[in-house]
This record gives C-alpha cells, structure tokens and sequence, in this order.
C-alpha cells in the first residue's frame, strides 16, 4: 500500500504515536502480523483523529533490528498490514517512522546512538519537516517516559498513555 499524499499547503496538526504499548499490545519485538494484538479502540481513536484532520503518524523504537532479530523489511511489512487492517475499518495512518538503531545492538550497522531513537525527538522532527505539520496543534501518546520526552524534545505535549482503552483515554486527555 503506497503511503498517503502528503498535502503540500495545508497546514494541521499531527497526532504522533507510539506503537507497541499504543496501539498493540507489547509483547516484545513484534514483527509478524500474528504477533498484533490491537489496543481497545485504536481503530476508533485512529479514526476521530482522521476526522478531526490530524495527520496520523506512527513513531517507534524498533532496537530488534538491531538486535538480529528482524530486519527492515520484516517492520515495513508489518507497518504496511497494520495500515491495511486499520483502513479496512475506517482508519487512515499517515505515515510509519522508525528508528532501527540500538547502542547495544548486535547488528553493527545499527549499533550507535543516533537522533532518531526516542527519548531522541529525530522521527518526530524529521516527521514534521516533510509534512505541513502545524507545531502548536500537535502532541505524542506514548505508554514509557522516552516518548513523553521526544515529544517534549521536539516542542509538543506528550500524553502517558497508562493501557486500557485508547479512545477513551484520548477523549479524555484532549477534550475530543
């Protein structure tokens, strides 16, 4: 599935989200669309935030490539069949952004520090540098400190998403 247009005019805000503790379940280095357990009503926030005209983005840490433990192309595929299944049910994600990279790893093409690993706020900046991202009306849910932080990094509000229900903890949280 090709990725959404980027508009090239309209500015609006975005809505970055994390992915494992967000919108799946974590159950560590997901890679297969098998291993996706969704997060109650992550369809549905998706989709709110498509009609109140968020850009949709989803921002993750995916230190398994460095790790040996799937590549590249094992997380585009799962991002493309997670995109796929939320449209199916009326929910558009704009754009995947993630940051392969782990100072530990065992790859060593991806063993360094870099700015695009969260706490590190380098997808969400790179994010909004491609797409007409209105700052000051967007904001990161994220379930651990790092993404609270990159939002913080990268001049939004970050909201710490405890588990349970997404659309009612983002209704909730934004007054939506």
């Amino acid at each position: 599935m090709p990725p959404a247009p980027k508009p090239k005019h309209i500015q609006r805000g975005a809505a970055f989200l994390d992915r494992d503790g967000v919108l799946n379940l974590d159950t560590g280095f997901a890679h297969k669309p098998d291993q996706i357990r969704w997060v109650e009503g992550a369809a549905e926030t998706i989709a709110l935030l498509n009609q109140q005209n968020f850009f949709v983005f989803v921002v993750t840490n995916q230190s398994g490539i460095a790790r040996g433990l799937y590549t590249e192309d094992d997380v585009r595929a799962l991002h493309q069949w997670m995109a796929a299944e939320l449209l199916a049910q009326g929910a558009r994600i704009d754009a995947f952004a993630y940051c392969p990279h782990f100072v530990d790893g065992d790859v060593v093409a991806y063993r360094q520090a870099c700015e695009c690993r969260k706490p590190a706020p380098g997808m969400l900046l790179s994010l909004m540098a491609e797409w007409p991202v209105q700052r000051e009306a967007s904001f990161m849910i994220g379930d651990r400190e790092t993404d609270i932080a990159a939002a913080t990094a990268a001049g939004i509000p970050g909201h710490l998403f405890p588990g349970g229900n997404l659309l009612k903890f983002v209704t909730e949280a934004l007054k939506i």
